[in-house]
This record gives C-alpha cells, sequence and structure tokens, in this order.
C-alpha cells in the first residue's frame, strides 16, 4: 500500500508511528499506575510525568529520525541515483562513497557493480566495434551519394513523414520552414498527386516507378517527382514507405508553355494569311506544307518533355469518380481493360475541372467513356445531359488554372503537353459529350525492384495510435530556451528565442531556431549583463508577434521541452492570440524530470544538472538561447532512459509523475 512513497518519507512514518506509539504506552502505564494507587493527590504528579515523558519521547524519536535521515536515508537514495546514472548513461566515472560512509559496505558494493558493469559494457561495446565500423563505413557511403544527387531527395515513411533528405532538397524546395525528419511532407508539398500515385502504386503493389508534377505550399514551385515505393521483405503486410526525388522545372515549364504558345499562335496566324491567297500558288503551296510539318514535328516534342506514366484507363475513372463525389457529382464509367500514356494528376484534374463547370451550367448524369480508338490513341469521352457548351464557354473552363497549387498552369497547357484538344460533340438521344483524346502505353516490362541497403528506424517504427501512450524513446521533442527584458512575464518581453529537435533519441544539431527578436521595448543593462543581448543587435529583428509565429512552425506536432518550462510558455502563451495559433502540445520540464530521477533533495539547477550527466556547455553560448537550449536537450536526452528505468516509459505517466514534484517550479518562480 505504501510501495509508491519515497523512501525518505517511509522512514519517516516509521519513526513518527513508533513516537505515538510509545506515547500511547506510557500514558497507559501512567493510568495504570494512577489507578493502582488510588490517591487523588497524586493526579497532577502523573500528568506531569506523562507530558515530561511524551516531549521526551518525541524529541528523542524527531531526533533520531533526523540522524537516520542524513546518514542512512539520504545517503541511500543518492547511491541509487548514482548507480541508476551509470546504468543508463555513458557517466563512468567512479562513485563517491563518502556521503555514504555509514552504510558499511554498501557504497563499495554498489562502485564494485558499477564497475563491473562499466567494464561489461565496453566488453560488449568492443566485441560490435568491427561490425559497427563496417555498417558506418557503408552509412557514410550512402551518406556521400545522396549529398551529391543534384535533386531534392527524401525518403518518407508510410504516413508521409520524412525520415531522410539530402543537402540539395533545402535548396530546391526553398525557403520552406517545415521540411525536417519526422515532420509531414504536407507541411512543404501539395499532397493530392503524391497521394494519388502512393495510392495508386500501392493498391498494385507495383515495383516501378511513378512520374509526377507538383507544387510547394510556399512559392508555388513547380516539381517534378519520381516516387517509387519500397517494398522491404517481410514486411509485405505493412504499408510501405516510399523514396521521391524532385527537380524544380518551374522555368522550364514557363519557357516550354511559352514556346508552345507562341508557335501555336504563329501557325494559325499562318493557316489564317493562306486562306486570303491563292490555294494553287506554288509559294502558297510550299508554305502550308511547311507549316503543317512544323505543326506535326511540335506535336511530337509537346508530349516528350512533360513528365508522364503509364496508367490503367480505369485508375483515372476511379480517381475522377471519388474527386466529383465530394463535389456531391456522381459518374457513371464506361472504362476498357486498356494502358495509356499520361500525366494522371493533369488529366484528372481537368476532367474534374470540365465536369464541376458543366454540372454549374445543368448538365446531370454524367458518364466517363475511355475506349480504344483504330489509331494508337484513346478517346476519353464525358457525357452528360443538358444543353452542350459551346466553344467559347469550353474555352473559358479550359484557361482557368489546373489547381491553386498551378496557378500558372491551365487546362489548355495540359492539352498542348498531351499534343490532344477538347471538343464538345452533340450525340445521338438525350446526352451531350465533351472528348479528348490521350495517346496508348506501349508495353513495356516491370524493372526489378532496388534493394533498400540503409536501416530507417522511422520506417521499422510502430507507434501507438495515442500520442500520450507513446514510449518517450519514440517520440519527436523541440527543447527550447527564450532570452527576455526581465524576469516577469506579464511586463517584459522576450529578445531571444533558440530551439533543437531531438527525433528518435538522437539530437539533432543541425536542425535548429535561432532567432533575435525586438522586444519593442529597451533592453535593461541588468537583462544584457546576463544575456550578453543589446539593443543595437535586436535593430531590425522579427517583432515578438512574427518571432512567436515562426517559432510555432517550427514546433508544431512536436512535443515541447523547456527548462522550468513554465517560466518560458507564460511568454509564449500572451502571443496565442495575436498570432491565431495555440500551443496545445504536450510540455515537458527538466526541473520535474530531474526531481523524479535524482530526488527532490538534489540541487534542480542547470549547471547542476550538466555537471551530474557529463554534458558541458561552451562558456560562450551560456545564458545564450541557443546554448541552453542545446545543454537542456543533451540532458534532456539522457535522462530519457532513466525515467523508462523509474518506471516512467510513456508520456502519460511522465506527466503524471510531475504532479508530485509541481511544488519545485512554484519555489523557482
Amino acid at each position: 500500500m505504501l510501495t509508491h512513497l519515497g523512501l525518505r518519507l517511509r522512514i519517516f512514518l516509521f519513526f513518527a508511528l513508533m513516537a505515538i506509539g510509545g506515547t500511547c504506552l506510557t500514558w497507559a502505564g501512567l493510568g495504570y499506575g494512577f489507578w493502582r494507587l488510588a490517591e487523588a493527590e497524586a493526579l497532577s504528579a502523573f500528568l506531569t510525568a506523562g507530558i515530561i515523558a511524551t516531549l521526551a519521547i518525541f524529541g528523542l524519536s524527531v531526533w533520531i529520525w533526523s540522524l537516520f535521515d542524513e546518514h542512512i536515508a539520504r545517503p541511500i537514495e543518492q547511491l541509487a541515483a548514482e548507480m541508476r546514472t551509470r546504468a543508463h548513461t555513458d557517466v563512468g566515472t567512479d562513485i563517491d562513497g563518502t556521503h555514504a560512509r555509514f552504510l558499511g559496505d554498501l557504497a563499495p558494493a554498489a562502485a564494485a557493480v558499477a564497475a563491473n558493469y562499466s567494464a561489461a559494457k565496453a566488453a560488449a561495446a568492443h566485441a560490435v566495434a568491427q561490425e559497427t565500423a563496417r555498417l558506418n563505413l557503408e552509412k557514410s557511403r550512402l551518406e556521400t551519394v545522396l549529398a551529391e544527387v543534384p535533386d531534392a531527395v527524401l525518403f518518407c515513411s508510410a504516413d508521409h513523414s520524412v525520415v531522410l533528405y539530402n543537402g540539395h532538397a533545402p535548396e530546391i524546395l526553398g525557403d520552406q520552414t517545415g521540411l525536417g525528419l519526422n515532420r509531414p511532407l504536407s507541411s512543404i508539398l501539395r499532397m493530392g498527386p503524391v497521394h494519388q500515385a502512393y495510392d495508386r502504386l500501392a493498391a498494385s503493389q507495383s515495383t516501378d516507378g511513378a512520374d509526377i508534377l507538383c507544387t510547394t505550399k510556399k512559392g508555388a514551385t513547380l516539381l517534378e517527382a519520381r516516387m517509387r515505393l519500397m517494398w522491404l521483405k517481410g514486411q509485405e503486410d505493412k504499408a510501405p514507405g516510399y523514396a521521391i526525388t524532385l527537380r524544380n522545372v518551374t522555368e522550364t515549364v514557363r519557357i516550354q508553355g511559352e514556346r508552345a504558345h507562341l508557335l501555336n499562335a504563329l501557325l494559325e496566324g499562318v493557316e489564317t494569311a493562306l486562306t486570303n491567297l491563292p490555294p494553287d500558288d506554288p509559294t502558297v503551296i510550299k508554305l502550308r506544307n511547311l507549316a503543317q510539318g512544323t505543326a506535326d514535328q511540335k506535336r511530337v516534342t509537346d508530349t516528350q518533355w512533360w513528365p508522364m506514366e503509364t496508367l490503367r484507363a480505369a485508375d483515372i475513372g476511379a480517381a475522377l469518380k471519388v474527386r466529383l463525389a465530394k463535389r456531391q457529382i456522381t459518374l457513371a464509367s464506361n472504362i476498357e481493360d486498356i494502358d495509356v500514356r499520361c500525366d494522371g494528376f493533369a488529366i484528372t484534374r481537368l476532367i474534374e475541372r470540365v465536369a464541376r463547370s458543366w454540372a454549374h451550367e445543368g448538365g446531370a448524369d454524367f458518364e466517363l467513356t475511355i475506349e480504344r480508338t483504330h489509331s494508337q490513341t484513346a478517346r476519353v469521352g464525358l457525357q452528360a445531359t443538358g444543353s452542350l457548351p459551346d466553344q467559347t464557354m469550353l474555352d473559358d473552363w479550359l484557361s482557368a488554372p489546373l489547381s491553386p497549387g498551378l496557378a500558372q498552369f491551365s487546362g489548355k497547357d495540359v492539352l498542348v503537353t498531351h499534343a490532344s484538344s477538347m471538343r464538345a460533340v452533340q450525340m445521338p438521344g438525350p446526352k451531350s459529350s465533351i472528348d479528348l483524346t490521350l495517346p496508348l502505353a506501349s508495353s513495356r516490362p516491370s524493372t526489378p525492384p532496388r534493394r533498400i541497403a540503409y536501416d530507417f528506424e522511422l520506417l521499422n517504427q510502430d507507434l501507438p495510435a495515442e500520442l500520450l501512450d507513446c514510449a518517450l524513446s519514440s517520440l519527436s521533442f523541440v527543447v527550447f530556451d527564450t532570452e527576455t527584458t526581465g524576469l516577469n512575464p506579464d511586463q517584459d518581453e522576450i529578445c531571444q528565442i533558440a530551439a533543437v529537435r531531438i527525433v528518435n533519441g538522437r539530437l539533432l544539431l543541425e536542425e535548429r531556431f535561432d532567432l533575435l527578436v525586438d522586444p519593442g521595448r529597451s533592453i535593461p543593462a541588468g537583462s544584457t549583463a546576463v544575456h550578453g543581448i543589446t539593443n543595437d543587435m535586436v535593430v531590425g529583428a522579427p517583432s515578438v508577434t512574427e518571432a512567436v509565429r515562426r517559432f510555432h512552425g517550427f514546433a508544431e506536432g512536436s512535443i515541447l521541452v523547456a527548462h522550468n518550462a513554465v517560466f518560458d510558455m507564460a511568454f509564449l502563451k500572451r502571443r496565442e492570440t495575436e498570432i491565431e495559433r495555440h500551443f496545445d502540445q504536450p510540455i515537458l520540464d527538466t526541473v520535474l524530470c530531474s526531481a523524479i530521477v535524482f530526488g527532490q533533495s538534489a540541487e534542480h539547477t542547470l549547471d547542476a544538472m550538466c555537471k551530474r550527466l557529463n554534458v558541458t556547455i561552451p562558456e560562450a553560448d551560456r545564458h545564450t538561447a541557443i546554448g541552453d537550449a542545446i545543454g537542456t536537450a543533451e540532458v534532456f536526452r539522457k535522462m530519457i532512459p532513466m525515467l523508462k528505468a523509474a518506471n516512467l516509459p510513456t508520456l502519460t505517466a511522465t506527466i503524471k509523475a510531475f504532479d508530485k514534484h509541481a511544488r519545485l517550479i512554484g519555489h523557482l518562480n
């Protein structure tokens, strides 16, 4: 029943119980003696004796308890903390047994156990050293190759979280603050084409890749992408991760589009001019043949520079049906079992745009037909009842941007890149049709799957659906620190925010946030003496609101960690209304983590914790936001296995344990 209480508290209760029991027995004995004596005038003497005995018993118990606590209980607690530190961190110094000198042979025995454990751990490390060196060599080779690939290379898990990106990725993707390990790809890209290609490849269990076109969320950079699923041996029943390479084709598309439109305008102008000239004139005939030959050659090149893939016609119909259903538009289909060569995302979006526009004009009972023609093409027909749109209306529909992420790419551009055209056809009966043609795909052998020669732990990680039930070692943390103009969150302001990330137990120093902030007021000399930030240093820096907004974007989706987090969070919470965002993720405090691991009697300053866990913060960085954030991150990373050993393996268990030590935060603030 009392196992949840600390050792020192249980010992205190033991002595308190002894004092109370001794007092009760003393008064019982005095009462019995007074009853046997049966002299009323002796009552005052018995009462005086009882009070003196009670005070003596309680005084003696307190004195003996304090000696026991100082020489027995507290040294045992400190000795246990030191053994746990050496068992779960890389601290290798000998245990100092001077504080446990009254524990007999316990301190030397603990020191011997720790020394033998360190020796065994060193022997085990030596046994795997050669194999580790070989694996590290392979790892460094892979990293070198990926770093030099001119395209952006990303590996993603089945839930579209990034587990690897190469050095060119930030350059090609531009200023994408969402790029980071274990962060969603959706924070960087518009995911429509990615989801469509992934679902298609996963459904068919294809080992081939898919060529797609997508855009960044910020800046709408147009990217040519190649996706390939990573089917791992022995994990065929799991959703696969994938590799995706990205190349910036924004400028290429713009130039090619302009050239295509200019050539089209030139050929149309030549055709118009020739209609007013004698058809039998040799010059006219020669010019007409030249224009026709140029148009034929141009039509071929229009389809060669755009990323195309081989698709089953049924896949286009299925994707279109799902997208239109979200707009409350039903679609029947009559599709032959054929393969076409096209940009599946662009064609699907084009037909969807036409269907939605037609429905707005009164079209109904939509049906998609894809069938083989006599030539090496497939006819794609969107049929519906209602009035047939004229060519002017159809041109207006085709002039609209294909999607918000492709603002400069319209339906007309889709037709140009597919060497196709779209026309409205009146059919017998109540229905009309809007037709276009797509080239049939030539059969090609499947390429063998490429071997995956890298151990990405994030791909194999099975996280529980509920975040709070996750193990601490499997979570992503943003460890941060702020420097302020003073110590009053209601009056002072932030003048620097810095943070680093911990993913899968690894401290990622390259993924850092370090920002000077203009507090909008003068920084007192006393504060400058602590953190070194002067008024001149923050001139031109982002405002507090902008800085907090940027930090929110950096920390989104991760658990926040800080040393004395209540103080730092008070400054951030003040700005939630202004930035229209909330810091609603769980927050961990290294002060409380230290109290759990080392006991409340230990010192819980950042300096003390760094010294205890052998963490060094360079003096030049001490009391700067980035230096303290890195130091706090190192301390927290080393305490994660110690918290697990203290029977606090999950986020929920750790947060509940904080309640027992919350008074420490009150003392600090």
